[in-house]
């Protein structure tokens, strides 16, 4: 199965997650403090319950340290420059740059696993499953900040881009372990920084203690929900 072929599988992964944020957009009538809060929690969510404990596992603590770390300095200087006052369109670059990053270390390790015929299948389930809550969390953010329907596809596209070629890059190029921790660590970073700042923080003042809890809480359900289904 080729590079192309499984980035397009992404694609079509990340666009279900953008079609249920959608639906959500629709039932909280695109109202901007909702659904950037629901954002925040699904993405906390998205750390605690899959990210994080599957990164412990899998790389070395101080790389991940050592990353999150980087990840975080990256997001203040990023913001700095990004940021203003009246709009948030730097937390959505911030979290679009934290995905790829995050996707570089997964996408070397398929390249380097494609030459095995038998994983082909579970490679391609794994992708679609595991890829969903990206794009849900990805577009909840897009559409918060009012952008398009095209846009959420020209950033998809953008990112199975990506994708492809990095598993393209896994066909030839072993990355160490510790290095993948360390751009896992940054990812980390990145997207923790991003939706507690961003996504969270940055909305506290805005609704009602009890909308500020129920909108967290029903995003933390979804990636709970999204977790059990793709375990």
């Amino acid at each position: 199965m080729s590079a192309m072929v499984l980035g397009g599988f992404l694609f079509f992964s990340v666009s279900i997650g953008g079609a249920i944020a959608w639906i959500f957009s629709k039932l909280f009538q695109h109202t901007t403090q909702g659904l950037s809060l629901l954002c925040g929690g699904f993405l906390v969510g998205l750390l605690i319950l899959d990210i994080i404990p599957s990164s412990v596992h899998i790389y070395q603590p101080f790389g991940m340290i050592l990353g999150i770390f980087i990840g975080y300095c990256i997001f203040q200087i990023l913001d700095s420059l990004l940021h203003t006052s009246s709009t948030q369109h730097s937390s959505v670059s911030l979290l679009t740059l934290a995905m790829i990053i995050h996707t570089i270390p997964i996408s070397l390790t398929v390249g380097n696993l494609l030459s095995n015929a038998a994983l082909s299948i579970s490679l391609t389930a794994s992708i679609i499953l595991h890829h969903v809550p990206e794009g849900f969390a990805l577009s909840t953010a897009l559409i918060a900040q009012g952008e398009r329907l095209w846009k959420l596809f020209m950033y998809f596209f953008i990112f199975s881009i990506f994708f492809s070629v990095f598993i393209w890059f896994g066909q030839y190029w072993v990355l160490t372990n510790k290095a993948q921790g360390i751009l896992m660590g940054i990812s980390i970073g990145l997207i923790a920084t991003a939706s507690v700042s961003e996504f969270i923080l940055h909305h506290l003042r805005a609704v009602s203690v009890k909308s500020f809890i129920i909108y967290l809480f029903l995003g933390y359900l979804l990636s709970y929900s999204f977790h059990i289904l793709v375990e």
